[in-house]
């Protein structure tokens, strides 16, 4: 703020010193005026001449001024020299001449700015000369002295008061400001002396009125702040308890298998069936560690921002031929239905939407791993991609034919290192909880339901279906990084 009061001054000074030099001007040109049309009543016409004589005196009195030279000339409407100086320049040749109009004009008279004040006055009617239709000129000039020094003295009067104002009004201006930022600093040095792990909110009724709306913006950062590092210390402890298993079972066959070369024995199906123990343990390790990778990956906002056009339909396709081993080898019937069964690409604009294809991938194959691990040896996984009459939307089926999903449990299957309860399958409880965060991103609304509606048979079961409904490719989907899980 004093910044612009300072660069004011120096505009204020300007402005004052025009300002004065205006209303000095006015009185001045008002008494040259006056005088002028008192010289031009003294013109006359004798003998068929323009004269022009002044009162006995009168010439003296032009010439007592001692603070400005005054001076006055008479021209005759040819042009001639009536009376006056010599040296007081003519108005400019161009110039219009309008009987009895008052006008002023800056000019030199040797060397010297002055102010000139001129007028025509024509000639009496009864002797007016022949040929001489144009008017007289009377011009009365006067030096600047006295309008300068009356110029001063406004711009002293005007000026000076400022050079006391304006130290006060900085000084003003930083008491106010500096009492104004006082509960800033002490805003500032409360929040300096917390604790890096205090996230608790600020208390607003400490904080000056004015940075109420900051504070409680700050308060909402620090509430989201400490709700992600709470996410994450439980996701951690979840992931080292999970991964703690694997890692005990293998060490457990390890040290069995070398106890048993330890004690002689010999049996090769003994040390076979602990290094398929330590097989399996490793396995499990690894699926655990590959599923914690995933679900970094899809909430790392520098993946998911790499958006294009993908082809659902296509990656769907794709990942069941992944998948075809596996199922033969469980003995599950594995397939395909929608968009593109049948080989046909000529429209995969039915099954187009704008996301990450690494992302979407990885949906597809968190659903159908999960259905093959809870389909039982002659059950039938359908993954299905259906296109929207209306083009609004692009729908993602995987349903099975295994013992489906309890309705008070299907709100926590997405929940991280969550498993169904009643179930024997290896699992790391991350799957469904990737395939949630991955369509919160994409926008997508996911349903889970039954696969079998209605009355059962003895011995059916329900089956899950997860329904996912894609916005399609017709508009523009900004993928989301909000906190808020997209569900239905």
């Amino acid at each position: 703020m004093l910044a612009p009061l300072l660069l004011l001054w120096p505009m204020s000074v300007a402005l004052t010193w025009l300002v004065a030099q205006s209303i000095a001007n006015r009185p001045y040109d008002r008494a040259l005026g006056e005088m002028t049309r008192a010289l031009s009543q003294q013109i006359s016409v004798e003998s068929g001449r323009i004269s022009f004589s002044l009162p006995v005196g009168a010439d003296e009195l032009l010439r007592v001024d001692e603070a400005d030279q005054i001076y006055f000339q008479v021209v005759g409407g040819r042009g001639e020299y009536v009376g006056g100086d010599h040296a007081l320049p003519l108005p400019q040749g161009d110039e219009l001449p309008i009987v009895g109009e008052m006008r002023f004009r800056d000019d030199e008279v040797h060397n010297q700015a002055v102010r000139v004040a001129y007028l025509w006055v024509a000639m009496p009617s009864p002797q007016r000369l022949p040929g001489n239709a144009a008017p007289a000129l009377v011009q009365v000039a006067e030096t600047l002295g006295k309008r300068s020094q009356l110029a001063t003295e406004i711009i002293k009067g005007v000026i000076l008061p400022q050079f006391v104002i304006l130290p006060l009004a900085v000084l003003l201006v930083w008491l106010a400001l500096a009492r104004g930022i006082a509960p800033l600093n002490e805003l500032q040095q409360r929040i300096r002396e917390r604790a890096a792990d205090d996230l608790s909110p600020i208390d607003e009724l400490e904080a000056p009125e004015e940075v109420s709306p900051l504070v409680r913006a700050i308060n909402d950062l620090l509430e989201r702040l400490d709700r992600s590092f709470a996410t994450q210390k439980r996701f951690l402890a979840d992931a080292a308890h999970q991964l703690k298993t694997p890692l005990a079972g293998l060490r457990t066959q390890a040290e069995l298998a070398q106890r048993q070369i330890d004690q002689g024995e010999r049996e090769p199906e003994a040390l076979k069936r602990s290094l398929q123990q330590i097989a399996l343990s490793s396995q499990r390790a690894a699926r655990m560690v590959n599923q914690l990778l995933a679900m970094a990956r899809a909430e790392d906002r520098e993946v998911a921002a790499r958006v294009a056009e993908v082809d659902l339909a296509r990656l769907a396709t794709e990942t069941v031929r992944d998948f075809v081993p596996r199922a033969l080898e469980q003995r599950i019937d594995l397939g395909y239905e929608g968009a593109g069964a049948d080989g046909d690409r000529a429209s995969p604009e039915r099954s187009s939407v704008r996301g990450n294809a690494l992302l979407l991938r990885e949906l597809i194959r968190n659903l159908v791993d999960n259905a093959l691990q809870y389909t039982p040896g002659g059950g039938t996984v359908t993954v299905r991609v259906l296109d929207d009459p209306f083009g609004q939307v692009v729908v993602l089926q995987v349903e099975d034919s295994g013992p489906g999903i309890p309705t008070g449990e299907r709100e926590l299957v997405f929940q991280p290192f969550y498993r169904a309860l009643g179930t024997n399958v290896d699992g790391s409880g991350l799957g469904l909880a990737i395939v949630a965060e991955i369509a919160r991103q994409h926008g997508a609304a996911v349903d889970l339901g039954d696969a079998r509606e209605g009355p059962l048979a003895e011995g059916d079961t329900p089956g899950a279906r997860f329904t996912l409904r894609f916005p399609a490719a017709t508009g523009d989907v900004e993928l989301r990084s909000t906190d808020t899980d997209v569900r239905s």
